[in-house]
């Protein structure tokens, strides 16, 4: 698969490798704390989140993501996770499904992140982590590297921009905010129903 997503992973600039590593580190060490059962990673994409976190995953995991290709992709590198096409904002599972729930680099997308949110939180029996990116960094980082020079750096898919502030306040409609953390140019909020 080429998807621009999943060669964002396979870069060869060393300090966005770099920057992709510590978020998967500090993501790592907010998930590895939980202890989770089961885990729902809600916009899998290619399934580079289930790659990196929890070693082993839990026992129930499942993944989806709207894009056919990116759910194909994880399914055949995840034989043992539950890998379906949907999305966020109908997930076919009952309420209070999985211990965690994952949400990363999804939100920013959405026109309507309110819905998903209620969502996540609905197939959530405790843990919800999600992440987003840091703004106005995330912007100022793209054009550091000459990236979507037109919209002053903004990715053109991105609807919805964060701070720390905004974020909590966002998340607190819904969630309570356990911990909020920076990992430039990203922010990792852990919530709990």
């Amino acid at each position: 698969m080429e998807s621009t997503n999943y060669r964002k992973f396979q870069t060869g600039n060393p300090v966005v490798r770099r920057l992709i590593d510590r978020f998967y580190g500090r993501l790592s060490e907010v998930v590895d704390s939980l202890g989770a059962a089961s885990l729902l990673d809600a916009g899998c994409g290619e399934g580079e989140t289930l790659a990196r976190i929890a070693a082993p995953l839990p026992p129930r995991t499942a993944a989806v993501d709207l894009n056919a290709e990116a759910v194909a992709f994880t399914a055949k590198r995840f034989s043992q996770v539950e890998v379906t096409r949907q999305s966020i904002l109908d997930l076919s599972f009952g309420d209070e499904s999985f211990d965690l729930v994952v949400c990363l680099e999804v939100l920013e997308h959405l026109t309507d992140p309110r819905a998903a949110l209620a969502e996540l939180g609905r197939v959530a029996s405790k843990d919800i982590v999600v992440s987003v990116p840091h703004e106005p960094w995330f912007r100022a980082g793209s054009l550091l590297r000459g990236k979507y020079l037109r919209g002053f750096g903004n990715h053109p898919e991105h609807l919805n921009h964060w701070t720390p502030t905004t974020l909590r306040a966002f998340l607190e409609t819904r969630l309570e905010v356990v911990s909020l953390v920076r990992s430039m140019p990203w922010l990792i909020a852990h919530c709990r129903r």
